[in-house]
């Protein structure tokens, strides 16, 4: 099973921005994190970051027939970005979005998401616990599926 992490824009910042919302852990610390949790769920993992929608984008095409499942962070692009929306809905690879913070506690415009009706799931406000919870909830349901 291979599952693909995506990291939308500034969240290469994370450990310096805003650490009263986002906490003081790195984009490095969610990889290292995660890897741990991979090898236990024995699957593989890839990492992808990226300020540009057009890469990650780029990035969702070419997964095609090569990804089982995609854990996304979209950053400030859950609340504008169509075109990484019609990505994911193009390729038709079974996603769950994570946030650090609970977006539905912030501002007004931070509570819409333009994935969260397509997702498979949506795991919200658990810091950088959150991505953990993702993987294994995308694993969980890649495997159910599996198995229908």
């Amino acid at each position: 099973m291979r599952i693909l992490v995506i990291n939308g824009v500034n969240l290469n910042m994370l450990g310096i921005r805003e650490k009263s919302i986002y906490g003081s852990g790195t984009l490095n610390d969610i990889e290292e994190l995660l890897k741990a949790k991979a090898k236990e769920l024995d699957i593989e993992i890839e990492f992808f970051q990226s300020n540009y929608e057009g890469e990650i984008v780029e990035k969702i095409h070419s997964s095609l027939n090569n990804i089982d499942g995609i854990l996304i962070n979209p950053g400030a692009f859950t609340h504008y970005s169509i075109a990484i929306r019609d990505a994911l809905l193009a390729v038709n690879i079974p996603f769950v979005e994570v946030h650090i913070s609970n977006i539905y506690k912030r501002e007004e415009f931070r509570q819409k998401s333009f994935f969260s009706d397509i997702a498979i799931g949506v795991i919200s406000g658990f810091g950088l616990y959150s991505y953990l919870l993702g993987l294994e909830g995308i694993v969980n349901y890649l495997n159910r599926n599996k198995e229908e």
